[in-house]
């Protein structure tokens, strides 16, 4: 009897990223409509920049990042303690089995992508960079 084969994949399913941006999107819409009272989201742009759902689809990690200047960490934890509100509005907009328990995170790609180009744009880097370019062109030639 041939045995059945198990997706054994290390990324998120097909159904997981689905999820995922359905959460994404309408929590985007949510907190774009809601007044926060908590002093760590008042005057807040927030931007959700991605959602991770677990593979049962009950719990979801959700990065965020304030737009402009702002402290992630402090709007991650002003949005956990609003979690059960933003749970319940959740819930009313998506159709899903289960509204997931939401977890929020400090995104910090966008810090770690600035530093990476900072890096890159020294002179030593750029030196460097543009002498492999250099050897590159005449091993072409």
């Amino acid at each position: 009897m041939a045995r059945r084969q198990t997706h054994t994949s290390k990324g998120p399913s097909q159904r997981q990223l689905r999820a995922g941006e359905l959460v994404r999107h309408a929590l985007v819409g949510i907190i774009a409509r809601e007044e926060f009272r908590d002093p760590d989201l008042e005057g807040q742009m927030i931007s959700v920049t991605e959602v991770r759902p677990s593979p049962d689809l009950r719990v979801a990690k959700v990065y965020v990042a304030p737009l402009g200047r702002g402290d992630s960490a402090k709007l991650a934890a002003g949005l956990n303690r609003c979690a059960a509100f933003l749970r319940g509005r959740l819930g009313r907009e998506i159709e899903m089995k289960f509204t997931p328990e939401l977890h929020f995170h400090a995104d910090n790609s966008f810090d770690t992508a600035s530093h990476v180009d900072d890096l890159l744009n020294r002179p030593t880097v750029r030196k460097d960079l543009d002498a492999t370019r250099g050897s590159e062109a005449d091993a072409e030639d």
